[in-house]
């Protein structure tokens, strides 16, 4: 018996070609078996038979029937059943079952592909993540509810940490008091009547609460005292009345942690230097930080978590930022990048710092949030409102604020051997609505006004206002100067983030920059030649007045130590500026005409001011120099004999007036006052749980 004789394959076929059947061969076809078998019959498409087996029993090769497909001459006949006229279409010659290496190689390009997809999915996420595309403000369904109505000022309002007292500032009763008020009550009560005067520092936290909410604290000076430090204090009042008590003498600024274990403060010393004490009382062990000469560190603020202390640091008024340390001491870290008027930082939550700063045109202040890890600032309010103060309840969800309408003015007064009293007749009628830094000229009177986004130089002459220059967003800061000739004025200006030092003639034509290449601070001074202007320069951080020639020549150093608002004396003989702050005082100083490196400190009679007002002017024509001297926000008119050291106050203006700057006219007989009002509220912001 012979061995079976096996199939014949096709020459072409080959392994895991074949189709065993007519059921697969019409599937491949995509036709049905009868027109599959007419093809075969009719066209001659390649069919193989098994031998020894029955007739029915075929097979077929993919690649042959894909040869015969592509040069297939169908017969004419008529359609059957189940066949229609439509071309024979290409079969698709994909195997059933790919092979592996096949498969693992679409993986290979599929994975890294994915890969790259999901990185950049990844990546754009924690971009809008990190700019905070998906910010939302942390005020926008808060409640606004104001708290006081009154007429006059109020200012620095706080709140207890269960949010249910809230303690401000108030001139209600005719002088400064500390005043408080049970939300929701409508009830107002006089805590101090009268008792305590210098109470206003708008530069720091004056109000606060104790922990448990039971008394209200308050910063005060000692008048008439040293300059050592030891006038500032702050002491206590209970919150239902009484008598008050110290609190923490010598401190000038606290804050509890949380838990109410451990306090923060720092003392009015030089770079207001920053204790931590675990027992309420102050500390005997060294500070842990304490700023440079001419900085200031103000605003303490423990983190929710205790891992850190928040404080606002800086050269005041306006070049201050929120920085971070750890209650142990150490490096600082920056949190805000603003360089403005920065103050009052609050925490919400975790994470969520809320605070006040101007913008850099030296708008505002407006209100501002940041997450301190991401630090993205935002601006929370827009408007003509200025935001003075800023306190929140522990939980975060109930906010206080004082929001002010400020107004400036200005006012002519004789000067005469008594001291002036100001009559309401002696106010200057303009025809701009605010007006600030006048200096005189020989029969002329130059100001600054703003529009609320910028500023502008304006000039009185008869009667009749003139503007000389405007600048898109620009801040006039310190005042124009009037050349000693009277032909030239020139003035410093913050504009998109720079300090600018212009010229310009007395008529307002000619105008040009001097320099942009300095960090000016202060108002400018004209040498008596003529011939250049020295002005604070910020340098690293500390400001230092500096000669800068009009003709463009480099600067040069002056004055080697912290020291801004030059005055030249008359001869040229000297300079006399304003020194460093030292708690809410600082002191006035004297430089002879030598170089910078040999430059030495000329005896001046000891003179320390009050914080409010630096613009210092010399008397024409002699050796007298004109000052203002009282409380932060109250103060009159004084000249010295820098000879004799003898003194005289020259004006005796009302409790409710506030000089701000002033000049005196050419010929001595009068003097231009500047006059700061503001017309402000407590509002109470009620935020939603989120």
């Amino acid at each position: 018996m012979g061995e079976p004789v096996p199939p014949t394959l096709p020459p072409t076929q080959l392994p895991g070609d074949r189709l065993d059947s007519w059921k697969e061969i019409a599937a491949y076809l995509n036709r049905d078996v009868t027109t599959a078998q007419r093809w075969e019959k009719r066209e001659g498409m390649p069919v193989h038979r098994h031998l020894h087996d029955k007739v029915g029993s075929v097979f077929a090769s993919r690649a042959e029937l894909d040869t015969w497909s592509r040069t297939r001459n169908p017969a004419v006949e008529p359609p059957g059943d189940n066949e229609s006229e439509e071309p024979f279409p290409t079969p698709v010659s994909q195997p059933p079952h790919p092979s592996t290496s096949e498969s693992r190689t679409r993986w290979k390009i599929a994975l890294p592909l994915l890969a790259v997809v999901f990185a950049l999915v990844i990546g754009v996420a924690l971009l809008l993540q990190r700019a905070e595309y998906f910010w939302r403000s942390p005020i926008a369904d808060a409640r606004f509810q104001t708290v006081t109505d009154f007429d006059g000022v109020e200012q620095a309002a706080t709140i207890s940490r269960d949010g249910h007292f809230v303690a401000f500032l108030s001139d209600r009763d005719g002088h400064m008091d500390v005043w408080v008020t049970q939300v929701g009550s409508g009830e107002f009560h006089n805590l101090t009547h009268g008792q305590v005067t210098d109470l206003i520092n708008p530069l720091i936290r004056t109000l606060g609460f104790s922990p448990d909410g039971s008394l209200v604290t308050y910063w005060f000076r000692r008048q008439n005292a040293s300059n050592s430090g030891s006038d500032i204090g702050v002491w206590a009042v209970p919150t239902l009345g009484g008598q008050p008590r110290p609190y923490l003498e010598g401190a000038a600024e606290f804050d509890w942690s949380r838990d109410g274990s451990r306090l923060v403060y720092h003392t009015p010393g030089p770079g207001d230097p920053l204790f931590v004490s675990d027992d309420g009382l102050l500390s005997k062990s060294p500070p842990i930080f304490t700023a440079p000469a001419g900085l200031h560190s103000h605003f303490p603020l423990w983190g929710p978590d205790a891992a850190f202390i928040y404080f606002v640091q800086g050269t005041l008024p306006d070049k201050l930022d929120i920085w971070r340390i750890k209650p142990v001491g150490g490096a600082k870290e920056r949190i805000t990048s603003h360089t403005s008027r920065v103050s009052h930082p609050v925490f919400l939550d975790q994470r969520t710092l809320m605070y006040l700063a101007s913008a850099s045109d030296g708008s505002g202040p407006w209100l501002y949030s940041i997450d301190v890890e991401r630090r993205v600032p935002h601006r929370l309010t827009f408007g003509l409102d200025r935001y003075t103060s800023l306190a929140a309840s522990a939980d975060g969800r109930r906010l206080v604020v004082t929001r002010a309408n400020p107004k400036r003015t200005l006012w002519r007064v004789p000067i005469g051997e008594a001291p002036a009293e100001v009559p309401a007749t002696a106010r200057i009628p303009l025809t701009t609505s605010t007006a600030s830094s006048p200096r005189l000229g020989q029969g002329y009177l130059l100001y600054v006004s703003s529009n609320g986004t910028s500023e502008s130089i304006w000039r009185l002459d008869n009667g009749a206002s003139t503007e000389l220059w405007s600048g898109a967003g620009a801040k006039v800061f310190g005042g124009p100067a009037i050349a000693p000739n009277g032909r030239s004025i020139a003035f410093s200006v913050r504009q998109q983030d720079r300090t600018l030092l212009y010229l310009m003639q007395a008529d307002g034509t000619n105008a040009r920059i001097v320099t942009e290449a300095l960090d000016l601070q202060g108002a400018p001074a004209w040498a008596p030649d003529g011939q250049s202007l020295t002005s604070a320069v910020n340098n690293h951080g500390v400001p230092r007045l500096y000669r800068i020639p009009i003709d463009g020549h480099a600067p040069a150093g002056l004055v080697l130590d912290s020291s801004t608002d030059p005055v030249w004396a008359p001869d040229g003989s000297f300079v006399v500026y304003t020194g460093p702050d030292v708690g809410t005082r600082f002191p006035i100083k004297a430089a002879t005409t030598k170089p910078a490196e040999a430059a030495a400190d000329r005896p001046v009679p000891t003179l320390t001011l009050s914080r409010g007002a630096r613009h210092l002017v010399f008397l024409p024509g002699s050796r007298a120099l004109l000052f203002l001297r009282g409380e932060i926000q109250h103060k009159d008119l004084w000249r010295i004999d820098l000879d004799t050291g003898a003194e005289r106050q020259l004006t005796n203006v009302a409790p409710d007036f506030d000089i701000r700057d002033f000049d005196i006219s050419p010929d001595g007989r009068e003097v231009v006052l500047e006059r700061a009002q503001e017309h402000s509220d407590v509002v109470l912001l009620d935020l939603p749980r989120r």
